[in-house]
């Protein structure tokens, strides 16, 4: 079959397309034809070496699957072949979702949602799964509770807002000015231009000096200390992103305020309650680019650097194999 293999960390030249033998299923694993994956922040990060000492070369990355089932391990109970299934490879162990075929645990995957395409369906499973785990697993987001999501545009922001509108709540975010109106359609109610705003004060005012509920960090920099200036009282904030040095602290203890760090884990429970927001309409992916698995390295290049489109948005689908 064939693989997009990252020979050496670094550049997105170190990509080769090769041919690799197809991998097998063990005891509850399914193979899995890959129809779509697409491209995440994590993707780069690990082309780049941040996560060298985890990893292997040669090596293949990728986070995100969509595809049919077409082979079956002994003891899989919950799928047949045929089934149309999506998810995350396990973060770290074993062959990423740059590949044609890819085999996998029945526990981490869902059926894909009837509504979406391949390229659609193969957007979700990293960037939404964070999503629901920051909102639902940690905040416990409830109604009418304040949310400030930062990075509304980007490819974990996109889905935490529609997914915190689904729960009711109050939102604000924050986006270059190109991408105000798509965030105010997709379900904000105030997205502050940060840019040319300081998001401190903008909060501040708009809250009547309160604060929000709950901050959800997709950026890092000085967020975590930021974030205890416009908390309320017991507020929350989530994180995904490392901790590159130390952070100040101290305005959230007088919060009461709670941290939680974010490292997604991959679970059907999560996919399966995605798959009901997508075919009830409240959660749409958001695709706006297209390249086959032979370009994988323009596809990171466009997220990591916006080469060619500096107001670029959304998720970035990699078609390994035309649906039929």
């Amino acid at each position: 079959m064939k693989a997009a293999v990252l020979k050496e960390f670094g550049s997105i030249e170190n990509f080769e397309i090769a041919d690799i033998p197809t991998p097998k299923p063990g005891f509850q694993e399914v193979l899995v034809k890959v129809y779509a994956t697409s491209v995440n922040p994590l993707d780069y990060q690990v082309r780049r070496g941040d996560y060298k000492n985890e990893l292997e070369l040669p090596v293949i990355t990728g986070h995100d699957i969509s595809g049919e089932i077409v082979a079956l391990g002994p003891g899989v109970k919950n799928f047949k072949v045929g089934d149309e299934v999506y998810y995350t490879p396990e973060i770290f162990n074993g062959p990423g979702s740059y590949v044609q075929y890819h085999v996998a645990h029945e526990s981490i995957m869902g059926l894909k949602p009837k509504n979406l395409s391949h390229l659609e369906a193969a957007t979700l499973p990293l960037a939404a799964g964070t999503a629901w785990e920051m909102l639902v697993s940690r905040a416990q987001l409830k109604i009418n509770q304040s949310i400030l999501v930062h990075g509304g545009a980007g490819g974990v922001g996109i889905p935490t807002i529609q997914i915190a509108k689904a729960m009711g709540a109050i939102i604000y975010t924050t986006a270059r000015k190109a991408h105000h109106e798509f965030l105010l359609e997709l379900g904000a109610d105030h997205v502050i231009d940060y840019e040319n705003e300081d998001y401190l004060q903008v909060i501040d005012q708009l809250t009547n000096h309160k604060g929000v509920d709950v901050i959800i960090d997709t950026i890092g920099g000085n967020t975590l200390s930021d974030s205890g200036k416009i908390l309320s009282q017991l507020g929350q904030v989530v994180t995904l992103v490392d901790i590159e040095k130390p952070q100040n602290l101290i305005e959230a203890w007088g919060k009461n305020a709670t941290y939680h760090f974010v490292f997604t884990r991959q679970n059907r429970n999560k996919l399966d309650e995605l798959t009901k927001l997508v075919e009830s309409n409240k959660l749409k992916p958001v695709l706006n680019k297209v390249f086959p698995l032979s370009e994988i390295g323009k596809a990171h290049s466009l997220l990591e650097y916006r080469t060619g489109d500096k107001n670029f948005y959304g998720k970035i689908g990699i078609e390994v194999e035309k649906e039929l």
